[in-house]
């Protein structure tokens, strides 16, 4: 269903400032604290004494003491006291490899023995101070694939969010689909057309004419597990397009990860990065609340399909041209899948 050896964004840092935190990713129930040393920590979320859920506990002396009965939980999964207790026979417990890294942290729920950090993704934006990023978290109650589906098909645009960022133009051209590797692109380009409202408030932002025609792209990149990173923008007619200086448009890059927490619901950490006015913290705040509505739209929408499909499980489905996208993507899962399987045979 998901892949296990890979690594997930599983919480950005401000949710481990005050206590820990209890997130279920690819149905493995975990618990997050920082111990010595401020290190991100990752266990199982299970008390070895009776079972109660570690993250309703708290964080002392850089280990995780149970809100039960006082057990006290080093990082590495070992109990390291508990009151009137000798605690050297007690059980360990699993522990995940964690990595604090471009402002998230990230898990790896399968073979911990595979775990390599230098396989997260390079992230450009959120290490330079040439970009700003602004974003959230939305927990949703659909299968992860649905999510891909919908950021790998932009068409629904038009219809969804017909008051931001949708504009018939981008159902009249057509998408390019190419696979390279474990990668899929998908792009559409419109040229000469009137900025939807989203963008006339980012053209706004960036000091240029919000009603004047624009060239605008949509470039969207899976790559496995589950993440999509979507380059977007807008840059005045005849300027260039995608390729326009600077002081001509208004791009960012959509940041779409999403962590699977059971076969059918999803966290959702979604943002995006531009590299125009990254000091304008103002224009952040704008651009991270207009974005949050956007994607606070598609939310009720996925989870009515997850129903539809439960409820009628054996329903073929369509594969239009304007999938190709989300049909790539998928057999780029289905493939890893398959691979992970044989080895754990």
């Amino acid at each position: 269903m998901f892949q296990r050896n890979a690594w997930y964004v599983a919480c950005t840092p401000d949710e481990l400032a005050e206590k820990p935190l209890g997130r279920q990713i690819c149905g493995k129930k975990m618990v997050f604290f920082r111990g010595a040393d401020d290190q991100v920590c990752a266990l199982e979320d299970f008390c070895p004494h009776r079972g109660a859920p570690l993250s309703l506990g708290y964080v002392e002396n850089g280990n995780l003491v149970c809100g039960y009965h006082g057990l006290a939980m080093g990082c590495d999964g070992h109990t390291a006291s508990m009151p009137g207790q000798r605690v050297g026979g007690f059980p360990c417990i699993q522990k995940f490899a964690a990595v604090e890294r471009h402002g998230f942290v990230w898990v790896w729920p399968g073979d911990q023995s595979l775990a390599n950090p230098d396989e997260i993704h390079h992230l450009e934006w959120a290490e330079s101070s040439d970009w700003a990023y602004g974003g959230g978290l939305y927990h949703i109650a659909c299968d992860y694939r649905l999510m891909i589906d919908n950021l790998m098909d932009l068409t629904h645009e038009t219809y969804v969010h017909a008051s931001s960022i949708g504009q018939k133009e981008i159902d009249e051209v057509p998408c390019k689909t190419i696979v390279n590797g474990d990668e899929v692109v998908t792009e559409r380009h419109m040229h000469s057309i009137s900025a939807p409202p989203f963008w006339k408030m980012a053209l706004r932002g960036n000091d240029l004419d919000e009603n004047s025609l624009v060239d605008r792209w949509q470039i969207c990149r899976f790559t496995p597990p589950s993440h999509v990173l979507i380059e977007v923008g807008v840059a005045l007619e005849g300027k260039g397009g995608v390729n326009a200086l600077a002081e001509h448009k208004a791009s960012s890059i959509v940041v779409d990860f999403i962590t699977p927490e059971t076969e059918t619901s999803i966290w959702y950490f979604w943002g995006m990065a531009r590299n125009f006015k990254p000091g304008d913290q103002d224009l952040t705040n704008t651009i991270r609340e207009g974005q949050g509505k956007i994607f606070s739209e598609d939310l009720d929408m996925l989870e009515q399909q997850q129903k539809n499909l439960l409820l009628y499980p054996d329903r073929a489905l369509l594969k239009l041209n304007i999938d190709s996208g989300g049909v790539q993507s998928r057999r780029v899962i289905d493939r890893l899948l398959a691979l992970e399987s044989n080895k754990n045979k």
